[in-house]
């Protein structure tokens, strides 16, 4: 290792694997590991940590910066545990009442977000023009009536993506009857539509703590690993922010995972369009890269069963994985939905255990070799069978995940893609490329920072030029704030979406901006 070389590591949380990597200024993969998810999470992240430092001599002096992806929001969420009370105020009165907000959320997980909702007069029309004055004293009069219990504040206006003023004075109103209390706007968070926006404004609030935890908790493990340097958590469009932003969006944390796994398959294979199969121990998520990122979805996502309209990668998520539970009813066959997760190493038939898994169908079906427990030709027989459904299943998803006809190469990744066949119909042709099982951690090491910018724009008097100029600026100040190098941002994206039947030019214009990590 070079004196002048400056490492960076990069760590991935999934829900069997902590994975940790160091690559040097060269992106030259130096050392990894994989040690086991533990049930608080941030052992498991302190551990990996201090096990790949000890790979290479006086590596933690030379660390310029960590980069985390974690499951802990998405965790929160599907477990309804750790989250903050949050007050949702949605300004769209007289018009929206009959749809009031967490309408459709599961009760288990409205009730363990919820400490008062209210729709208070005002929003604005798509042009921008109020539909109605805001009603500043319904404000306050909601705002003391949850003061005892609320832990953050959800504001969401309609149409704020077009005008955001409302919002932010709201944002005023809280801090002068709450005092310094975390406050999330959706216009910064979600697209259009107000219902889903609403949602992921009401997560994102929910979700402060955890991030809280997640950022304090990876700050002291780099401090107890002697490691002084930036650190960095993974969002998911495949780049990074600073620790203070994700304190701000910890909702963009989720599906950071799949990502970080299709960004690093993009980096072994130097593939810029491909299909990429990460499978882990709980699930195979099966994705698209396009010019190197992963593909957005373009519609409406659910998570823990709320309907949220941000940005997400388009995926389709199979629940199996290494670790599920494979089961026998006669002649079926059965894959999950349970799994050993991070118990894998301890329960599964290949490592003596009781518990027939996939990985133990890979096994008998020849594709890896793990463990050192023989399986029984009963067992084998029923796991030869499991193998034949988990490929069935994986097509099934391959050509659920593509938009078109053609054959694009697959890239397989993660601990357990020994899944994957060498010949799986519809792609051209199965690649596994070195360094699979820790793609996932590469994929966070290696990756820049964005920014995004999602909003409506009237071109009026000014003109398409002078409304598309502020989109990008927007657009690079975002990248800036979340720690990239302003000398570097490049704009990577823009798409730009006509508006109809309105009497002036509107349109949605949505602009991506890139660029390498801030170095001091």
């Amino acid at each position: 290792m070079r004196e002048s070389s400056r490492l960076r590591v990069g760590i991935d949380v999934g829900g069997t694997n902590t994975d940790a990597v160091i690559i040097d200024d060269q992106d030259k993969l130096l050392a990894k590991v994989k040690h086991p998810t533990t049930s608080d999470v941030t052992t498991g992240i302190l551990s990996a940590l201090r096990l790949v430092l000890e790979q290479l001599h006086g590596a933690a002096a030379n660390v310029s910066h960590v980069m985390l992806g974690t499951t802990h929001a998405t965790n929160a969420i599907l477990e309804r545990r750790n989250l903050n009370r949050v007050a949702a105020l949605r300004l769209g009165g007289p018009a929206t009442h009959a749809i009031p907000p967490l309408t459709g959320w599961p009760e288990d997980l409205k009730a363990a977000v919820s400490c008062g909702e209210t729709v208070v007069d005002g929003g604005v029309e798509m042009t921008g023009e109020p539909i109605v004055p805001l009603d500043e004293d319904a404000v306050r009069r909601f705002l003391d009536s949850v003061s005892e219990q609320a832990e953050g504040v959800a504001i969401s206006g309609v149409f704020s993506p077009v005008l955001s003023d409302q919002e932010y004075r709201v944002a005023e109103l809280v801090r002068e009857v709450l005092g310094d209390i975390p406050v999330s706007l959706s216009h910064e968070i979600g697209s259009l539509g107000l219902l889903e926006r609403e949602n992921a404004c009401v997560l994102n609030a929910a979700l402060v703590a955890v991030a809280e935890r997640v950022t304090t908790g990876l700050s002291n493990a780099m401090t107890t690993n002697g490691i002084t340097a930036e650190a960095y958590i993974a969002q998911n469009d495949g780049t990074l922010m600073s620790l203070d932003y994700v304190r701000r969006y910890p909702i963009l944390t989720i599906g950071s995972g799949p990502t970080n796994s299709m960004r690093g398959a993009s980096y072994l294979t130097g593939a810029m369009d491909a299909l990429v199969v990460d499978v882990g121990g709980t699930s195979t998520d099966i994705g698209i890269l396009t010019s190197g990122f992963p593909r957005e979805s373009s519609t409406a996502v659910e998570i823990g069963g709320v309907r949220t309209n941000f940005r997400m990668p388009d995926l389709v998520s199979l629940a199996i994985g290494g670790g599920t539970i494979v089961g026998a009813a006669g002649d079926a066959v059965s894959l999950g939905p349970g799994s050993v997760g991070y118990r894998l190493s301890t329960e599964a038939l290949v490592f003596g255990g009781a518990v027939p898994t996939v990985t133990d169908a890979i096994v008998a079906s020849g594709r890896a070799r793990i463990g050192d427990a023989a399986l029984t030709a009963g067992s084998r027989e029923m796991l030869l069978r499991a193998i034949a459904a988990c490929d069935a299943r994986i097509e099934d998803g391959v050509d659920r995940v593509k938009t078109s006809g053609r054959e694009l190469p697959l890239i397989a990744v993660g601990g357990g893609s020994g899944l994957i066949p060498e010949v799986l119909a519809g792609v051209a042709g199965v690649h596994r490329p070195e360094n699979y099982d820790v793609a996932n951690a590469i994929g966070a090491a290696i990756a820049s920072v964005s920014g995004e910018l999602d909003r409506v724009f009237a071109y009026g008097k000014d003109g398409r030029d002078e409304a598309i100029a502020e989109a990008v600026q927007l657009a690079r100040d975002e990248a800036i704030r979340a720690g990239a190098d302003p000398a570097h941002v490049e704009v990577v994206e823009i798409e730009e979406v006509p508006l109809a039947y309105l009497t002036e030019p509107v349109a949605r214009v949505r602009v991506k901006a890139a660029g390498p990590l801030k170095t001091h």
